[in-house]
């Protein structure tokens, strides 16, 4: 990465941002404006539109249009699978970009935002479009004087709610697949993340996307989130956030047409050490990196150690150690490694979360408190906290920050019994040389994903999905399709 071409783009003032509604970029109805706080230095970076209930609506309306007409839907697999790849190129091509936009929107370090926001993105979108004119439909096993087909359809109308702390990659997890389908997209953004998006919608509707296939509306969850969920012409709700919310959108879709509701509700992921572990020194500082990139900031994250008893001082002692070595600071500068956190409430929230483990029996081993704050921006020490017991709030609660608890176990019962002593399931890992045990790790810990002597770095052709209350429903491969399409079944008598 070249510093000078960052520095440049983090000079360059930053326009407000409309809603795109219809192929236009359109105001709040009521004029309403937000302010977008950079979490860098907590300075206003520029407004976007606080949009209304009717403006939501709008946006619905113009989406049912356009697939009612069927100027995306009725296109040929291989015209949408063009429009498709022509976006991924506009999206690498502008990489540097979106990803200046979006660092100094959500405070990821540049490093990671390069790879996991615009990379992520247009290889996404690019997989999906490769993927689209493969898929056939099938022919049933009927008796001679019957064809029984079974077509798939696209859904209709999705509306997809995004987080902040990944918006283009977790946007491109909704988008890709659904418009790949030929359904037409609603987006909300996160009210703290809003502009990559943005932008990476502009570059769709400068590919190809027909106006209305795609609309974004910016504001409150309570407005145009609330609005959204509610609506009788929303066929399929995605979401990737906190449960509150999740159960909210539930409550929603059987108030109105009983839509389907997927959800990825984040999880409290357990990172399991055994004594006999191929690389300890690797495995110490993959587990930092696991749970610290991003200022902890990952669904995926690993925010609970467990480490076996006989290694644990030692163990901890060297992620310790790895963790002090990174770098806390501005996330335009590439020789950071985390950055800042998302806002000033989630860093507060953050740091309640340690004091709450301290008065739990915890002990902090490093991190714990704010720093920077000469700078304005929103920045925490990567904390490691040990003698976490398994109800403890540490155990149970996913914090969203840089914040890591650490738990000893004696057998591997123990650990498979912590593993799965949340109510969560969406990641975990085992590190062992046994490869019997490895393989009863993957079946025994309840989890979406389960990593063996790694943490992370799963890719687009696996689904990325939860159990328990980590959701339902997989982003992530062609099983990510099956969300945004309806089964046909034609029955036809010769």
């Amino acid at each position: 990465m070249d510093q000078t071409k960052i520095d440049a783009l983090r000079a360059q003032p930053v326009a407000p941002f409309d809603h795109l509604i219809d192929g236009r970029h359109v105001p709040a109805s009521d004029g309403g404006r937000m302010d977008v706080i950079s979490p860098i230095d907590g300075t206003v970076l520029t407004s976007v539109a606080a949009g209304t209930a009717a403006d939501m609506d709008a946006a619905i309306a113009s989406a049912r249009a356009a697939f009612e007409d069927g100027r995306w839907a009725g296109q040929p697999p291989a015209a949408r699978k063009k429009v498709l790849m022509k976006w991924a190129d506009l999206i690498e091509a502008n990489a540097l970009e979106l990803a200046v936009l979006g660092v100094r929107d959500n405070g990821t370090e540049i490093g990671m935002a390069l790879k996991a926001e615009p990379g992520s993105a247009a290889g996404t979108i690019r997989y999906y479009a490769e993927a689209l004119d493969k898929l056939y439909g099938e022919i049933a096993t009927t008796p001679q004087d019957i064809l029984g087909m079974i077509h798939r359809e696209p859904v209709g109308v999705v509306g997809a709610i995004i987080p902040w702390n990944f918006p283009m990659m977790i946007g491109a997890w909704k988008l890709g697949p659904a418009l790949a389908m030929g359904n037409s997209v609603v987006l909300k953004p996160s009210e703290t993340a809003s502009l990559s998006l943005l932008r990476m919608a502009a570059l769709a509707l400068e590919a190809g996307v027909p106006p209305g296939v795609l609309n974004v509306v910016t504001g409150a969850g309570s407005v145009v989130g609330q609005t959204l969920g509610l609506s009788m012409n929303v066929d399929v709700l995605a979401f990737t956030g906190s449960g509150a919310t999740g159960r909210r959108l539930m409550e929603y879709a059987a108030a109105s047409n009983m839509k389907r509701v997927y959800l990825e509700l984040g999880g409290k992921s357990p990172n399991i050490v055994f004594a006999d572990a191929p690389d300890l020194d690797e495995a110490a500082k993959v587990a930092a990196a696991g749970i610290f990139r991003n200022a902890g900031q990952v669904c995926v994250a690993g925010s609970r150690l467990l480490v076996e008893a006989s290694i644990h001082d030692d163990f901890v002692a060297a992620v310790v150690k790895a963790t002090e070595a990174m770098r806390v600071g501005d996330p335009l500068r590439t020789d950071t490694h985390i950055g800042a956190v998302n806002s000033e409430g989630q860093l507060n929230v953050n740091l309640g979360f340690v004091k709450t483990a301290q008065a739990e029996g915890g002990n902090v081993m490093t991190g714990g408190g704010r720093i920077l704050a000469e700078t304005g921006g929103y920045y925490m020490a990567p904390t490691v906290v040990t003698d976490v017991t398994r109800d403890a709030t540490l155990a149970q609660r996913e914090v969203f920050g840089p914040v890591l608890g650490v738990t000893a176990f004696e057998t591997e019962a123990d650990a498979v019994a912590l593993a799965n002593a949340t109510v969560y399931g969406l990641a975990g890992a085992a590190w062992t040389a046994n490869l019997g045990r490895a393989h009863r790790m993957v079946r025994a810990v309840r989890t979406g994903v389960m990593h063996i002597n790694t943490y992370g770095g799963a890719d687009g052709t696996v689904p990325l999905g939860g159990v328990g209350q980590s959701g339902n429903g997989s982003d992530k491969s062609l099983h990510a399709i099956d969300k945004y399409v309806n089964l046909k079944t034609a029955w036809i008598k010769l």
